[in-house]
């Protein structure tokens, strides 16, 4: 009888360890390589698109890394980066990037690539978007046609530009026509397809999406404001324990081997790549 009490003690520590660990690798929607060097990423769609996993998976047979990815919009990812839950992000949100830097709580902010912006809706087009001159003048269409239009409505990269745009067209959207999801990308495609409506969705989930959306199609795009540069942020070296290999993946990704995978990513599936590298995107850089 002696014997049982530390057994059981040592059987009930085990078991909280154990749900411990498991709560903690809740927190995260993607877990890519299977090194002991962890270290953290969020991002949205790089991840939720793929391209996340094939850089990490690259980046692990080199450094022997786990990448755990916590998916969040532009927003999301700067609070958690503050905040130091992870150890470095995948961002579009140019103005809140370099406040971030100015601010001190984070550094590398490299560019490492692009896509853009598409406002799609339903062939019929009530509101003649596609006659639109400007991103702006297509917003002032579909709000003075009071057609339906989906926001994220997440403070992600995405919902940002959005309320850029609204901001140069001089409309404070709102009423019955003006959705707000408060979900990611792909599902609020999902939405504007399934309800008919427009949604201004990046080029990347477009591509992969599109044959899955019969009742959307490109009606605008084009439009230089349009385009969207990616950035990484990670925390100083010694902030958090994975500091040291965020900022060695960021350096991996803006190599030529990264920037390869970036410009290549999507072609062997969709015919056409996901992302532009960053040589390309340096046009649109600010």
């Amino acid at each position: 009888m002696k014997m049982s009490i530390p057994i059981t003690a040592t059987l009930l520590l085990a078991l909280v360890l154990v749900s411990a660990a498991s709560m903690a690798e809740e927190k995260y929607d993607g877990v890519y390589g299977g090194g002991s060097n962890k270290f953290s990423v969020a991002t949205g769609s790089p991840g939720e698109l793929g391209l996340l996993e094939a850089l990490a998976k690259a980046f692990d047979t080199k450094m022997n890394t786990t990448l755990l990815w916590k998916k969040a919009g532009s927003g999301e990812s700067l609070k958690a980066l503050k905040e130091k839950t992870v150890d470095m992000i995948m961002v579009h949100a140019p103005s809140a990037e370099k406040k971030a830097v100015e601010e001190g709580w984070a550094v590398k902010r490299i560019l490492i690539g692009s896509n853009e912006f598409f406002i799609v809706g339903p062939p019929e087009d009530p509101a003649k978007i596609s006659e639109a001159k400007s991103a702006s003048d297509a917003f002032i269409r579909i709000a003075n046609a009071k057609a339906k239009f989906f926001s994220r409505g997440d403070n992600s990269g995405t919902h940002k530009k959005e309320i850029d745009v609204w901001q140069k067209a001089n409309i404070t959207p709102s009423g019955d026509w003006y959705i707000v999801t408060n979900d990611f990308m792909t599902a609020t495609l999902k939405r504007a397809n399934d309800e008919k409506g427009y949604f201004m969705t990046d080029s990347s989930t477009w591509v992969a999406e599109k044959k899955n959306m019969p009742n959307l199609k490109i009606l605008f795009k084009g439009d230089k404001f349009l385009i969207n540069t990616y950035h990484t942020l990670s925390q100083p070296e010694g902030a958090t324990p994975g500091a040291l290999w965020a900022i060695k993946f960021i350096d991996f990704v803006a190599s030529d081997e990264g920037q390869k995978i970036i410009q290549d990513y999507g072609k062997d599936r969709y015919g056409e790549g996901l992302y532009n590298d960053a040589t390309y995107a340096k046009q649109y850089d600010d």
